[in-house]
């Protein structure tokens, strides 16, 4: 990641017009760290790809917002 963000230093401080893409990301954490380091475009298996949509606070979250959700349904029933 740090050359990545060496990369793109360079770039802005060249006033580059291109695109910075970071090859072989391995999982969720390093596509997060491949943007913020500056990479426009990441190259990874589609599951490193989807695990971006999982969080265990989210997990959370939606089981109890379904769970009220099924509450309410049968208060007005």
């Amino acid at each position: 990641m740090n050359l990545i963000s060496d990369i793109a230093e360079i770039y802005a401080i060249q006033g580059f017009e291109t695109q910075i893409l970071a090859a072989s990301i391995r999982n969720g954490g390093h596509i997060v760290a491949a943007a913020k380091a500056g990479a426009d475009v990441v190259t990874c298996p589609l599951s490193s790809f989807e695990s971006l949509f999982k969080h265990p606070l989210t997990d959370i979250g939606l089981e109890k917002f379904l769970a009220d959700h099924k509450k309410s349904l049968s208060v007005v029933s």
